[in-house]
């Protein structure tokens, strides 16, 4: 049935606000008229949804349609996103059902083509997807882009595979996403002049800027764990036109609080324009990939929402397709069960199996190469410590915050990896994963190997999930799709992940995202220093570090 709906249009094209009648038919757009109201100032305003620019569904731990349920509530209506991570676990067969599941729910999600699967070639992942497969994909019309090109060494240097794969996106007039961080001057010309057009890998608006001058449109990105809002936002003031915003990685919780509403709030508290917010956070992520989502012309799709104020951005309302889909802060979509994939091949651990023999036996200590998390950043430092030596092993150094870090790879029976870490916090304990950026194996952090032990242990015995574990309490929550993703209720998993992270923190995590920053340590295209199945990885010279 045709309806009529009166608000405040802001319209971004004439960078105007006005009242309007909006009238929907067939789930399109008949026409949006101005009309004359008494008191104008009381009705809600009209805008085009939100889509974040450049996210990773897996990451927040739901399914498809569990991940539309909870971000319909605010305002997000699609999104661009890289089936990357399920990939690297499951192969093609992850993003077929990537795609299957995303179209049992009215939300727009349009995912692209992974380029690196495998990320590197030191590391262990469950699938690889060579030139063919891609062009496979991108040949389909639901598979918009060919999705972060992480091998930007690949592409300085012209390797064939890689060059295949963008070529395949040229020949299908698909955009290529990239994925660049720090490169500058030169190396970022040649990378951005062989077909690469975004990048969210930005750390500072310095590196920011020269991508922008070379061409690049550039993605602001704030997730759970990787936090450059600050550091970018006043880019929008002089650049709005390219310029989008994007999570890339958003937990359960952090999703259910908010998503891109939260990042034009905190733009315009800063001064920004409100019509460049909305320009980045509404149509640019739909004119640069060509979605299908409607930005309120007359024959678009009825894809928008209904705004409290333009200060807060409470979304009042949400409509894809002319459907009514949250209203209120309560999602309208409902949950639809879901069969799952997965690809895991890991027998139980001994804490044997984490001891990490000393070079010397005889000595009390032993200098090593150390790897320091950052709250709020991917990118990690590489320091050096003298880790003690007891009973020939290096152990960890609670004083000084020195945490042992494991990778168990999830795949084949191998030797588990060891290093040392710092800033995790933990004072008894252990912390572990199956999420773990891009090959997924297990990552464990703790203070002593019979904790690291229990709480890998208790992911094998699940077949994927995160587990934390104290001296009298142990908690796992199951990820059985993929080891990435749970198919329950988004709202249930949520809670039971907000349970899972206090208790981390109750035994000492200092870290805001103490989960998200730990799956981010086997990310070995992010510098400085990282720990794979196949060990110390130093992402500066792109190569393992002898042990």
């Amino acid at each position: 049935m045709p309806f009529t709906v009166i608000a405040q249009l802001v319209d971004l094209k004439l960078q105007q606000i006005y009242p309007v009648a909006l009238i929907v038919e067939n789930e399109l757009i008949k026409s949006v008229e101005k009309v004359s109201v008494k008191e104008a100032s009381s009705l809600p305003f009209l805008s085009p949804g939100f889509v974040d620019a450049h996210v990773h569904i897996e990451s927040s731990m739901l399914i498809p349609s569990e991940f539309a349920r909870l971000a319909v509530v605010h305002g997000t209506i699609g999104t661009v996103s890289d089936p990357h991570e399920i990939t690297n676990v499951c192969g093609l067969a992850g993003v077929e059902f990537m795609i299957e599941n995303g179209k049992t729910v009215p939300f727009k999600f349009n995912f692209g083509a992974p380029s690196c699967v495998p990320a590197t070639t030191f590391e262990t992942a469950g699938a690889v997807l060579n030139a063919a497969d891609v062009d496979s994909l991108l040949a389909r019309k639901e598979v918009r882009y060919l999705s972060e090109m992480m091998n930007f060494p690949g592409v300085l240097n012209q390797e064939p595979e890689v060059m295949q794969k963008i070529a395949s996106a040229k020949k299908y007039q698909k955009p290529v996403d990239g994925h660049a961080p720090g490169l500058r001057a030169d190396l970022a010309k040649k990378y951005i002049s062989a077909g690469i057009s975004t990048d969210h890998e930005c750390f500072t608006a310095e590196e920011a800027l020269d991508k922008l001058n070379l061409g690049m449109k550039i993605l602001i990105r704030e997730g759970s764990a990787a936090k450059n809002f600050d550091a970018l936002v006043d880019l929008l003031h002089e650049h709005a036109d390219r310029i989008m915003l994007c999570s890339d990685d958003k937990h359960p919780d952090s999703l259910v609080s908010g998503h891109i509403n939260q990042l034009c709030a905190r733009a315009v508290a800063k001064g920004v324009n409100v019509f460049k917010v909305l320009k980045a956070a509404c149509a640019n992520p739909v004119l640069h990939y060509d979605l299908e989502i409607g930005l309120l012309n007359i024959g678009d799709p009825a894809d928008f929402i209904l705004l409290q104020n333009l200060q807060d951005f409470n979304v009042l309302q949400t409509y894809i397709n002319g459907e009514l889909v949250a209203e209120n802060g309560k999602s309208l979509i409902v949950s639809c069960s879901s069969s799952a994939i997965n690809n895991f091949n890991c027998e139980a651990k001994t804490p044997e199996d984490f001891y990490f023999p000393a070079k010397n036996t005889s000595a009390e200590k032993q200098k090593i190469a150390v790897i320091e998390a950052l709250d709020g950043q991917l990118i990690t430092k590489k320091i050096f410590a003298e880790l003690p030596v007891k009973k020939g092993f290096v152990i960890t150094d609670l004083k000084n915050d020195l945490l042992k870090i494991c990778v168990v790879n999830r795949y084949q029976p191998a030797p588990v990896t060891k290093g040392f870490i710092k800033n995790f916090g933990l004072k008894v304990g252990a912390i572990a994963s199956s999420v773990s950026h891009d090959s997924h194996n297990i990552v464990a952090v703790g203070v002593d190997d019979e904790s690291i032990c229990k709480a890998v242990n208790l992911i094998i015995k699940e077949q994927g999930g995160i587990s934390c574990v104290g001296t009298e309490q142990e908690s796992v929550l199951p990820l059985p799709v993929a080891g990435l993703m749970s198919s329950k209720n988004g709202y249930e998993v949520a809670a039971a992940y907000t349970t899972i992270d206090a208790m981390a923190k109750k035994l000492g995590a200092t870290l805001s995202a103490p989960f998200m920053t730990l799956s981010f340590m086997a990310l070995l295209v992010i510098p400085h220093l990282k720990l794979s199945d196949l060990g110390l990885f130093d992402g500066d010279e792109f190569k393992l570090l002898e042990s």
